[in-house]
């Protein structure tokens, strides 16, 4: 039998960390954009009474729906191009010397 210390931590290379969380937070942006895409849906409407606040119009709704379109277009090729950055690091073997 052997004895194991159970309160050893557990040590992640920095690289790997980072990767790791890079993937995490490429996998929650398709929700974050659903979430952003139904924000609209609460915004008050002229439906709603004379004591309502100013409704947005629909112009304004449909600009708040291209912009979040276009952020998470960029949010999703930075962090791909940071895994892509990370990928590469550490892979090239240590320079000899001369």
């Amino acid at each position: 039998m052997t004895d194991h210390n159970t309160n050893t931590t557990l040590f992640l290379e920095r690289r790997s960390y980072r990767r790791r969380r890079l993937m995490d937070a490429l996998r929650l942006l398709p929700i974050v954009g659903l979430l952003l895409w139904l924000f609209p849906v609460f915004w008050p409407n002229a439906k709603d009474g004379p004591d309502a606040p100013a409704s947005v119009s629909m112009s304004g709704a449909v600009t708040y729906v291209f912009l979040v379109w276009g952020v998470l277009i960029l949010s999703a090729l930075a962090l791909w191009w940071g895994l892509s950055r990370r990928a590469g690091e550490g892979t090239e073997p240590p320079e000899q010397g001369r």
